[in-house]
C-alpha cells in the first residue's frame, strides 16, 4: 500500500512519519506521582512491544516525578498536559521527549511562546490531540454536535497558533469513540496538512468492543495509507493494548516481526480437536521473546488440503485420524502420530526462536 507522505518527528530515539515504520504507543493509567508503579508499568509496556509511552501530568507533583521517571524509563516519555503552561515547562525541564497539549487551551500567547521556546531548545515535538468528547463549545454549537468538520477545524486552530510562532514539529490526532466519525476526520485532515498523524479510537471500551472498534478504525486508515503512529485504547491494563496494536500492523503487512497464527475454521472433514490444538499453539506463541523475523505458524484440521492452504506458513501441522503431517512452506516434512504433532511443532518453533530472537526491540 502507498503511505501518505508526512513530515518526520523524533520522540527520543523513535522516528515517526516520513515513511518510517508505524509506531505503537500507549499511556500509563497509574498515578504519575507514584514513580515506582509508573516505571513498573512502563517496563511491562516495553516488554509487550510498546515503543512510546504517554503519562498524565495533572499537577506539579506529577511534573516533579517525571525527572525520575524519564531518567529510568525504557521508553521515550510524552507528557500529557492540559491548560497549565508551567506544567509543560517543568515536564520539558525534567526530561520528557515530547508534549501532548492543545495550545489553544494554554492561554495567552506569551505562555504559548514560553512552551515553544522550551521544546525548541530541546528539539521536542508537540502532539495536538483533539477528542470529539471535549470539542470546543463554539464548534459544538456551530456544527450541531461533534462532527468530523468540527474536529478538523479544532485541530487547525491549534496548528495555526503554533505555525504563527514559527513552530511546526508536530503530530496530530483526531480521536472519537465513533468509528465513522473518526475515519471521516482523519481522511479530511490527511489532505490538509503534512504533519504525522497519530491514530486511535478513543473510549473504545473493554477488550471485546475495543478490539473491534480499533481494528476497524485504525486498520481501515492504515490500509488507506493514512497514519504514522497508533494506540489501541482499552479500558483496563494498558499492556493488553499492545498485542492488539501489533496484530493490526501484522495483518496489514506493516510489521515484519513477531508471530502469526493461521488456523482453519474446521469443517466436516476435521477428525482432531483442532480448536484445542490452535489454542495451545497460540499460548506458545504469546510467550515467545521478541523476534527479529516474522514467524507464521499454521494449525490445520485436514491433511488433504491443510499443507496447501497454509503453504505460506513457515511451519505447521495438519491433523488427521490418529495421525497428521508436519510441514514447512507447504512441503511435508514428516507424518506423525497425533500425540507427537504438537511436540514436533513446538520443537521447530524453539529452533526458530533460537535463530531469530532479539532483545531490546524498543530501542531500535
Amino acid at each position: 500500500m502507498q503511505r501518505r507522505k508526512s513530515t518526520e518527528v523524533r520522540v527520543g530515539h523513535v522516528v515517526i512519519g516520513a515513511g518510517n515504520p508505524i509506531i505503537v504507543q500507549s499511556m500509563t493509567n497509574t498515578d504519575t506521582r507514584n514513580v515506582k508503579e509508573t516505571l513498573k508499568q512502563i517496563t511491562r509496556l516495553a516488554e509487550a512491544g510498546c515503543q512510546i509511552v504517554r503519562v498524565a501530568v495533572p499537577d506539579q507533583g506529577a511534573a516533579a516525578a517525571l525527572k525520575t521517571i524519564c531518567g529510568q524509563s525504557r521508553l521515550p516519555v510524552i507528557a500529557d498536559i492540559h491548560f497549565d503552561y508551567k506544567l509543560a515547562l517543568e515536564a520539558v525541564e525534567n526530561g520528557v521527549q515530547g508534549l501532548r497539549i492543545n495550545p489553544g487551551n494554554i492561554g495567552e500567547k506569551w505562555k504559548i511562546r514560553e512552551v515553544i521556546k522550551a521544546v525548541q531548545e530541546k528539539g521536542l515535538p508537540i502532539r495536538i490531540g483533539v477528542n470529539a468528547g471535549s470539542l470546543e463549545k463554539d464548534l459544538l454549537e456551530s456544527h450541531g454536535g461533534p462532527t468530523a468538520v468540527g474536529l478538523v477545524e479544532s485541530a487547525l486552530r491549534h496548528v495555526r497558533i503554533l505555525e504563527e510562532e514559527g513552530y511546526d514539529h508536530l503530530k496530530i490526532s483526531l480521536k472519537a469513540s465513533s468509528v465513522p466519525l473518526m475515519l471521516d476526520a482523519y481522511r479530511q485532515i490527511a489532505g490538509l496538512v503534512p504533519y504525522s498523524l497519530h491514530l486511535g479510537v478513543t473510549e473504545a471500551g473493554t477488550v471485546r468492543s475495543g478490539v473491534v472498534k480499533s481494528a476497524v478504525g485504525i486498520g481501515t486508515l492504515l490500509a488507506e495509507g493514512i497514519g504514522d503512529t497508533i494506540r489501541v485504547s482499552l479500558t483496563g491494563d494498558p499492556a493488553a493494548e499492545i498485542p492488539i496494536a501489533l496484530d493490526i500492523l501484522q495483518v496489514l503487512g506493516l510489521r515484519d516481526k513477531g508471530t502469526e497464527l493461521i488456523s482453519c475454521p474446521t469443517c466436516g472433514r476435521t477428525q482432531v480437536n483442532i480448536e484445542r490444538m490452535a489454542e495451545q499453539v497460540e499460548e506458545k506463541l504469546s510467550k515467545l521473546p521478541p523476534l527479529k523475523k516474522k514467524l507464521s505458524v499454521a494449525v490445520m484440521g485436514c491433511i488433504v488440503n491443510g499443507p496447501g492452504e497454509a503453504r505460506e506458513a513457515d511451519i505447521g501441522i495438519a491433523g488427521g485420524k490418529g495421525s497428521g503431517l508436519l510441514f514447512q512452506k507447504g512441503e511435508i516434512i514428516a507424518r506423525l502420530p497425533e500425540k507427537e504433532l504438537l511436540p514436533a511443532l513446538f520443537a521447530r518453533i524453539d529452533e526458530f526462536v533460537k535463530d531469530y530472537s532479539q532483545k531490546g526491540l524498543e530501542k531500535e
